[in-house]
């Protein structure tokens, strides 16, 4: 396969990478460089063998499943730190969450078109965190669909993220775009792909305030994006309280699997949701008893939770964030 290409560099200059031009895909070189003629590429685009595709597993019939590594995001990794997903239906392709970077957009972009021709229809982003959500630009002409808060959020976050993700990340950043949500879904929603409806709903502030979830209704996949994680420890950037409350009930859903946000890919449920409830108990536990006791926030966050410290990867990065939000918002219980 060939596939059209773009320069994208640093603003002042080199670095720079090429990025993928979705929509000009070709068996041959000549094909390829045919398409770009009619017209519709930008000046200086130019043909190439096909690049890397995203690895994923067909976890469910027509649901396809990308399990991104249980690391935080740097150089080395290039930010391939999510799970990420998407759903065939008769008519169109709908994505779920699309990486840190657009050159996971692109890659996932790939490896949707080795499974379908289908055009992708809608993108639906879990929720704010710029490990979801920085792929989407590459789906140009796709529905891209969230949170009804999820807009909001991302204006209010996304020059710190973008500042923060390029350093991270380095060169394999270039050409990336924060995302516009053109539809945002305040209770629930359907997207329908032909054959095959997705459930849509959107929860209050838990993990974040921006959690939005996704059932696929044919094979009884739930996406939980950041709502559920196994194996990376959680992350807590909204309401403990609500978290758990929202966990008990997505834990009352039944489903055949779920996608949790990172880890997995594919856990029972919902006996899949119980470390993290665990996780949960503890950390509101330990924090209710520090306040208690009448400790100070910065001598509270070096032991609350620290009964699980050896459950969890990347417990000493976020572990002391956790407790922190969590005293914050017990305190005044």
């Amino acid at each position: 396969m060939f596939e059209a290409v773009m320069l994208v560099c640093a603003l002042e200059g080199p670095p720079c990478r090429d990025a993928l031009l979705p929509g000009f895909e070709a068996e041959s070189a000549e094909a390829c460089v045919a398409l770009l003629r009619r017209g519709g590429a930008p000046a200086g685009a130019r043909c190439r063998g096909a690049g890397e595709a995203l690895a994923m597993d067909e976890v469910a019939p027509g649901v396809f499943v990308h399990r991104g590594l249980v690391e935080e995001p740097d150089a080395s990794n290039r930010g391939d730190v999510a799970n990420l997903g998407f759903v065939v239906g008769e008519r169109s392709v709908a994505v779920i969450d699309t990486g840190s970077a657009a050159w996971i957009g692109e890659a996932l972009w790939r490896a949707i078109r080795q499974r379908s021709e289908l055009p992708v229809s809608h993108v639906v982003l879990t929720h704010v965190h710029p490990d979801h959500v920085f792929g989407a630009g590459v789906f140009a002409g796709a529905e891209v669909v969230g949170h009804d808060g999820l807009g909001r959020a991302l204006a209010e976050r996304q020059e710190n993220y973008l500042e923060s993700f390029s350093r991270l990340l380095g060169d394999a950043f270039l050409g990336t775009t924060a995302p516009v949500v053109d539809r945002e879904i305040a209770e629930s929603g359907e997207i329908d792909l032909g054959g095959r409806v997705l459930e849509l709903r959107a929860w209050p502030t838990s993990h974040t305030s921006t959690d939005l979830t996704v059932v696929d209704r044919a094979t009884g996949t739930l996406f939980a994006g950041d709502l559920v994680f196994d194996e990376h420890i959680p992350a807590l950037d909204g309401s403990l309280r609500g978290w758990q409350a929202v966990l008990a009930d997505l834990q009352g859903i039944e489903a055949a699997r779920l996608i949790p946000g990172h880890g997995g890919p594919v856990l029972e449920w919902p006996e899949g949701g119980e470390p993290m409830a665990l996780y949960l108990d503890l950390l509101a536990s330990d924090t209710r008893a520090a306040i208690d006791a009448g400790e100070r926030l910065a001598g509270a966050v070096q032991h609350i939770a620290q009964g699980e410290a050896g459950a969890w990867q990347l417990f000493e990065a976020f572990n002391a964030r956790n407790a922190t939000v969590a005293f914050t918002e017990l305190e005044w219980e």
